[in-house]
C-alpha cells in the first residue's frame, strides 16, 4: 500500500466515523421534551413563532403564580400574581432549548437546569446568564392575544 492510498483510507474511515458519531446529535431548538404545563399550537400553519393578534389562551387558562407554554409559538405567558400576565419567550438564553414546564414560580429548562422568575423572566438559576426577553401580549377582557 502506498503512503497516499493509506492516507486516504485513514480520512474516508475517519470521515465516516464523524458522521457516525453526528448521527446521534441532537438539536437544542427542537428537544421534543413534553410538560403537562404545554399547550398545543392553534396555528394551521405550523410557524415556529406566532403573529401578533393571534390568540393565545383565556385568562382562566393560564394559573395564578404559574403559566403555560406554547410550544409552537415558541412563549410563556404567566400570571405571577391575580389579574397580571407576563409573557418571555421559551427559549432558553444558555443554549437555545425549549423551555418545558412552569413551576414553584419558575420557568424551567430541561437541558442543562435554567430556571427564570415568572415575574420578570430574570434568570433564578444558572447556567443561563440572561433574562428571558419580554413577548408582547394583549389582555382583553378575558382573552390574551399576541401583540
Amino acid at each position: 500500500m502506498t503512503d497516499g492510498s493509506t492516507r486516504r483510507s485513514v480520512l474516508t474511515t475517519g470521515t465516516a466515523a464523524l458522521a457516525a458519531t453526528c448521527v446521534g446529535c441532537s438539536n437544542y431548538n427542537d428537544n421534543g421534551s413534553s410538560s403537562s404545563s404545554e399547550t398545543p399550537s392553534s396555528s394551521a400553519s405550523g410557524a415556529a413563532s406566532a403573529a401578533a393578534g393571534q390568540a393565545l389562551a383565556q385568562t382562566g387558562e393560564i394559573p395564578e403564580g404559574g403559566g403555560t407554554i406554547f410550544k409552537d409559538q415558541k412563549i410563556v405567558v404567566t400570571q405571577p400574581t391575580k389579574g397580571q400576565f407576563k409573557a418571555f419567550s421559551a427559549i432558553c438564553t444558555h443554549m437555545g432549548c425549549t423551555v418545558n414546564q412552569v413551576a414553584d414560580g419558575t420557568i424551567d429548562c430541561p437541558c442543562h437546569g435554567s430556571k427564570y422568575h415568572i415575574a420578570d423572566g430574570s434568570v433564578a438559576h444558572g447556567p443561563a446568564t440572561r433574562p428571558l426577553p419580554a413577548e408582547s401580549i394583549t389582555v382583553s377582557g378575558n382573552s390574551i392575544t399576541l401583540g
